[in-house]
């Protein structure tokens, strides 16, 4: 086995004043619960090698100005498994952490839980995952490092469990072992990389990267706010399009501002999630955290691309975050519509929109919406904030797109212009059908 970085060396790249925490006391006998012959001669070895009594170190620090609890497992103890000591250790830090309000950053690397005490080293995931709920619900965020390796329990727990999901380059990443998975798997599947692509991490992070990465996140997700997101300026045409079929032409054209031009001018910096966390990444929707004149913003923002599954599902997992924080949260619309092809359909394109509909719909903190170019049907509306959406004068909203409704209406290719006009899509219909509150010229608008 490669040497792999200790617990101490895993803080060490996050900070420079870890303060570890009380360890609870253990009640077991020396070979443990079940009284496992060898049990605690193996413990003492693994003391003696590593200098900790347990497979977890916890205590709090600060990492890029904010104070954190922070977890590390020290895979030389036991191959980092989880006992009910360790249980003992998780808990006391997630109770620290609820009572001095604080986050919870934690740095993993197990092999799953600990043979040597049976059912109750498997019962402690019930555990740790019940401390993670509490926190959660506290309005508490909860952040992992996945290190080498991250699997089993550990990764089905404090690992994919946390709101935010990062992992260093190369490692090992599953819930199945090296040991105990087929001898056909493909080794490429087990790694934060295919993590990533399967939109079940959120980054990869290099080591000397993850004090600054782990300390903007935690700068970001730790500054809530009950005030809404300013509404962005229009950084397109000011001018109002003269018929519906101009808002169209408009919202097409593919020199228009896209999303990534709205976020870059909107936010200082911002950090991205990377995935739906059900096996999907959609590049034609962009969501995160973001800071805007020193409050931090959350976002959700269409491409311009048709949204496929994932993308939906993505800014549910974002506005759900958002919620549970108090961040306010600004989206940007922009798409010709769901994507609607049988992978689409097959990834349950109907089932995610609906979703994200209640997500939008039950949200606590407050939703500003800006259509920045098109709004093609439910597609579109879904990510819109309910009483609170802005346009541009390069956008359109309508219930299907004007060459659908001809169709559907059985009328001539020549006539989808003057169906445009009478589906009012136009910035100025919409407002005039009270649909949105108004449209945005240059510059910032007021907050919603």
């Amino acid at each position: 086995m490669p040497d792999r970085p200790t617990a101490r060396q895993a803080l060490a790249l996050l900070t420079d004043d870890f303060t570890e925490l009380p360890h609870p006391a253990g009640t077991s006998g020396p070979d443990g619960p079940l009284e496992w012959a060898g049990y605690g001669a193996s413990r003492a070895r693994a003391a003696a090698r590593t200098g900790e009594d347990e497979s977890v170190v916890c205590g709090h620090a600060t990492v890029g100005g904010t104070p954190a609890v922070l977890i590390a497992f020290e895979f030389g103890f036991l191959g980092g498994s989880l006992g009910e000591r360790t249980g003992d250790r998780l808990e006391a830090a997630h109770v620290h952490a609820r009572e001095h309000r604080l986050p919870v950053v934690s740095l993993v690397a197990t092999g799953g839980s600990r043979m040597q005490e049976g059912m109750l080293a498997l019962t402690q995931l019930q555990r740790v995952a019940r401390q993670s709920a509490l926190t959660r619900a506290a309005g508490l965020p909860q952040l992992s490092v996945l290190r080498d390796p991250t699997t089993g329990g550990g990764w089905a727990t404090l690992g994919a469990g946390a709101d935010v999901v990062l992992a260093l380059p190369g490692v090992q990443v599953g819930f199945a072992g090296s040991r105990v998975r087929p001898a056909d798997a493909d080794p490429a599947a087990y790694t934060a990389e295919a993590q990533v692509a399967a939109g079940t991490v959120d980054a990869v992070v290099g080591p000397g990267e993850l004090r600054e990465t782990v300390g903007r996140w935690l700068g970001l997700l730790t500054a809530p706010s009950s005030d809404p997101a300013p509404v962005p300026g229009a950084l397109g045409r000011v001018d109002l399009p003269a018929t519906g079929w101009d808002a169209v032409r408009r919202a097409r054209d593919p020199l228009r501002p896209r999303a990534q031009a709205y976020l870059d001018a909107y936010f200082t910096r911002r950090v991205a999630l990377g995935g739906d966390r059900r096996g999907g990444l959609d590049a034609g929707m962009l969501c995160g955290f973001g800071s805007h004149d020193g409050r931090t913003i959350a976002y959700a923002a269409q491409t311009g691309a048709a949204t496929r599954p994932a993308g939906y599902r993505t800014a549910s997992r974002l506005i759900r975050l958002a919620d549970t924080l108090s961040i306010p949260v600004l989206t940007l619309v922009d798409t010709p519509g769901a994507a609607n092809d049988a992978e689409a359909e097959r990834h349950g394109a109907g089932a995610a929109i609906a979703d994200l509909f209640a997500a939008v719909a039950t949200a606590r903190t407050p939703l500003t919406t800006l259509v920045i170019g098109e709004g093609g049907s439910g597609g579109a509306l879904a990510p819109a904030a309910p009483g609170n959406t802005w346009v541009t004068p390069d956008s359109y909203f309508s219930v299907i797109a004007p060459e659908l409704a001809a169709a559907i209406l059985k009328r001539p290719a020549h006539e989808v212009r003057s169906t445009a006009d009478q589906l009012r899509l136009r910035p100025q219909d919409l407002v005039a059908l009270g649909v949105v509150r108004g449209i945005v010229g240059g510059g910032t608008a007021p907050a919603g």
